[in-house]
């Protein structure tokens, strides 16, 4: 506001010019402490920007792995065998609010995609993920120690990933997911790949008929569709309880053919530098026309497991840092598996027990394993065998990770 000099006298209008021209200072120096406002704003929202959009990430690995087999006559002759593991990239990060993760495998045997999913904080305690993504189920990120997983992993209840849309909440108590998955990582029963068996995770991919070889490509085609999986787990001040089911559909090329589900009772505890998971597992595939064994793909080639099953695991660890050249950590576990109460005339059960140490030296992390078992996969059996013998095992698993 400025005055008029019409009824004033000539003292008075000096002043009153006086006092106009410092609300011409007074307005200007306003528009420049909103400038400096302004310009501050831009640099704290560029911060803001900076700090959310930290790019995409490239990492990966690559592991060899040596051992040696006293079920293969062949390996025991050649004192073991060393061989290429395997070769893999990640994508990590976040543009513009979205999260990415994604990994893919390269073997000598297989190409496979690991899991791809984006996502996005809803806000501190909310995340939503869309795409590969890992099934919310039993005790994360694994319920194991060693290089094998448990036998939890083979029947497709330890890092097993599927198609579909999670939620996670996460408060320090509280630890919810829900999932809700289309179908497997190929895409189901009319999935476009060439081969079912050429993927990581263990997924069913048909039903056995009673003629059918427990390693047979199967005549009968069957998939995962529509699963929905909850996971809840409750901190206490070192320990994790929490609980985990899924309920899916069993297809066919056309129609139902069944339905599958699988219960867990879990626990994770950290008492110092010990480590005690303990999980039990209880899952069934129950189908229109009963079978006693169900037919699995996974590393490029098929196998068999019953079609219901309990499991319990007990796995305990001991960290231990140290410093010797470029070692920096000791992780000795032990980790007992038991698969019980078969389906069909499976009167042996599957135990693994699997002895070892973990080595972390820089990028370089080795496992070093003795295995002992009988009916386990990859240790000289398969689950849907029967037999009373044991087998063991002794691997070496070393590998560059950046």
């Amino acid at each position: 506001m400025s005055f008029s000099s019409s009824c004033f006298s000539a003292d008075d209008e000096e002043l009153i010019k006086k006092v106009n021209q410092l609300e011409i200072e007074i307005q200007a120096l306003k528009d420049s402490v909103s400038s400096a406002d302004k310009e501050v704003d831009k640099e704290v929202d560029k911060e803001v920007d900076k700090k959310e959009d930290t790019g995409i990430k490239l990492g990966g690995a690559v592991r060899f792995q040596y051992s040696y087999e006293d079920y293969n006559d062949d390996n025991t002759s050649r004192g073991g065998d060393l061989d290429f593991d395997v070769f893999r990239l990640d994508l990590n990060g976040e543009v513009g609010g979205v999260i990415l993760s994604a990994q893919y495998r390269w073997f000598q045997y297989m190409n496979v995609i690991h899991h791809a999913w984006a996502g996005y904080d809803f806000d501190e305690k909310w995340q939503g993920q869309i795409g590969i993504t890992r099934v919310p189920f039993g005790n994360l990120n694994y319920n194991s120690h060693n290089y094998f997983f448990s036998s939890n992993y083979y029947v497709g209840l330890e890092d097993d990933y599927d198609a579909g849309i999670k939620f996670i909440r996460k408060t320090d108590e509280h630890d919810l997911r829900i999932a809700f998955f289309f179908t497997d990582e190929m895409g189901g029963i009319d999935g476009y790949v060439d081969d079912r068996s050429d993927r990581y995770s263990y997924d069913i991919v048909g039903v056995r008929a009673n003629d059918e070889g427990i390693y047979d490509e199967p005549q009968s085609a069957a998939a995962e569709h529509n699963t929905i999986s909850l996971r809840y787990a409750y901190q206490l001040s070192n320990v994790e309880l929490g609980f985990s089911y899924l309920s899916g559909d069993l297809r066919d090329s056309s129609s139902s053919i069944g339905e599958r589900t699988a219960y867990a009772i879990h626990s994770d505890a950290q008492f110092d530098r010990w480590n005690v998971k303990l999980q039990y597992t209880d899952y069934e595939y129950d189908f229109d026309e009963y079978s006693p064994s169900i037919a699995v793909g996974a590393y490029s080639f098929y196998d068999s497991i019953p079609s219901e099953a309990k499991l319990y695991t007990v796995n305990v660890a001991y960290l231990k840092p140290v410093e010797f050249g470029p070692i920096t950590s000791l992780n000795f576990y032990n980790n007992y598996n038991l698969m019980t109460d078969k389906s069909g005339d499976f009167n042996n059960d599957t135990i693994m027990n699997v002895l070892g140490v973990a080595i972390s030296a820089g990028g370089l992390y080795t496992y070093v394993d003795f295995v002992r078992a009988k009916n386990q996969p990859f240790v000289g059996g398969t689950m849907a065998g029967d037999s009373d013998d044991w087998q063991t095992r002794f691997n070496i698993n070393f590998g560059y990770y950046f």
